[in-house]
């Protein structure tokens, strides 16, 4: 847990409030080693943490100290690398987590209990939809799914008195919708409730949330961020804008004491660094789904390169996405940088440089000519994961979801019209001349021979 206005580790570098360059804050924000101390990030793998008496862990225990005690709440890599993030969403705070769904559970039960209720997109990642519509629901909290093109009268139909949040995928996985960022924020911010965006897909490089309104941005750091399918992780990342004082009645975890926390109350104790705080102290001792240290430095070699890979990542899809839809075989192609694409102008609005690295398309001929196409490509992988150095391909109706036993519909995530999902990644573009010849005219004549 990491922010300018609480800073456990002194060599946890304030960049937050600076106007450091994308680029630099990938490189140089999170950590500040002193002298004769290493330069590069180090990994404390340590569980526990020595002080010279009880009664200065006992004022770390209280909160009335900052510092470190016992990994699974802080731990100075995490918080370096969770620095790093805020300083490139331009948040105050953030905490790293096991993994992105860690994440979103943890930023929706942060501020919901049972008998509350919260408003999603219906358009998100499949693992989510579950996570929102199934798994939250034993725990007494009622989700409400709304078509994100919908009136902000049709979506603000859906809130109730009892409801907490909104919550939205910027770039929506796999079905790649546009999250009209502006639009939700505004109805969120209508009903006192903050929104809360998934901002995986195209990272702080090519979106800010929080510049559209957004309150909490959480992340898989799985894709993107780390870049490489090393290590699985999450990240939450608080604004600090939203005014949870003013909507106390809906936030008594927030705004009244906390019995198990010595009747401590977070907004009066933290300000805006309730929520992170909150969310570290209660849920992280509670629940533990830490990020590992050596995850989080794996996690932040990856960021050092973030500024450099998602243009190219931005690029590749970009050749290939105009090289699809003139193929033959080719019966659609969805992808926001394409100028007849439904979302282009939004797509400009929000990510002018550049959305991610990720189309979908489909294939004349449906599912089984999809199959063997997919069995039949020599470059991309068939795998599971998405967004890391190397290109790959699936087919989310059939594979990642098919577990789920998700409705694949037009209101559903990972619907038939997403046939075909690829990564283009960044080795892809310096071959995309003959990408045609070896990748999708091999898979073409493939398919002429079906």
């Amino acid at each position: 847990m990491v922010s300018n206005l609480h800073t456990p580790n002194k060599n946890i570098k304030n960049t937050m409030d600076r106007k450091f360059k994308k680029e630099t804050l990938c490189v140089q924000a999170g950590w500040s080693p002193k002298n004769g101390e290493p330069r590069v990030l180090p990994i404390y793998q340590s569980t526990t943490f020595k002080y010279e008496t009880s009664e200065q862990m006992a004022r770390l225990f209280d909160l009335e100290e900052n510092g470190y005690f016992y990994t699974r709440l802080q731990n100075p890599t995490n918080d370096a690398v969770a620095a790093k993030i805020a300083a490139l969403e331009g948040g105050i705070g953030a905490v790293l987590t096991s993994s992105g769904q860690a994440a979103n559970f943890y930023a929706m039960f942060n501020i919901c209990q049972a008998g509350d209720h919260f408003v999603s997109s219906s358009c998100i990642y499949g693992g989510t939809y579950n996570l929102f519509g199934v798994t939250m629901k034993k725990l007494g909290i009622e989700v409400t799914f709304v078509d994100p093109d919908a009136s902000e009268e049709e979506i603000s139909a859906a809130f109730r008195p009892n409801t907490k949040a909104l919550f939205g995928e910027t770039i929506s996985n796999p079905t790649l919708e546009v999250l009209d960022i502006e639009k939700f924020a505004r109805i969120a911010h209508s009903h006192g409730v903050p929104l809360i965006v998934d901002n995986t897909f195209p990272t702080p490089i090519n979106c800010h949330p929080f510049e559209w309104g957004a309150d909490i941005v959480v992340h898989s750091t799985t894709k993107y961020m780390d870049g490489h399918a090393t290590s699985v992780g999450g990240c939450i990342v608080d604004s600090g804008n939203f005014d949870w004082e003013a909507h106390a009645d809906k936030y008594p975890g927030l705004c009244s004491p906390d019995e198990s926390y010595h009747g401590l109350t977070y907004t009066k104790a933290f300000g805006k660094m309730a929520y992170i705080t909150k969310a570290v102290a209660q849920l992280m001792r509670d629940l533990g789904s830490v990020q590992s240290p050596q995850n989080a430095l794996l996690l932040n070699l990856g960021l050092e390169t973030l500024h450099l890979r998602m243009p190219q990542h931005c690029k590749n899809a970009q050749a290939v996405a105009e090289y699809l839809e003139k193929n033959e075989h080719v019966a659609w192609v969805n992808y926001c940088g394409l100028k007849g694409n439904k979302y282009y102008e939004l797509a400009q609005k929000y990510m002018p440089n550049g959305s991610c690295g990720v189309i979908s398309f489909g294939l004349k001929g449906g599912r089984d000519v999809s199959i063997k196409f997919m069995d039949n490509l020599k470059l991309a992988a068939i795998v599971t994961h998405v967004a890391d150095a190397r290109t790959c391909v699936l087919h989310p109706a059939s594979l990642p979801f098919r577990s789920l036993g998700i409705d694949t519909s037009r209101d559903k995530p990972a619907g038939e019209k997403t046939v075909l999902l690829i990564g283009l990644l960044s080795h892809l573009s310096a071959y995309i001349g003959q990408a045609q010849r070896e990748v999708l005219i091999h898979a073409t004549i493939v398919l002429g021979q079906s």
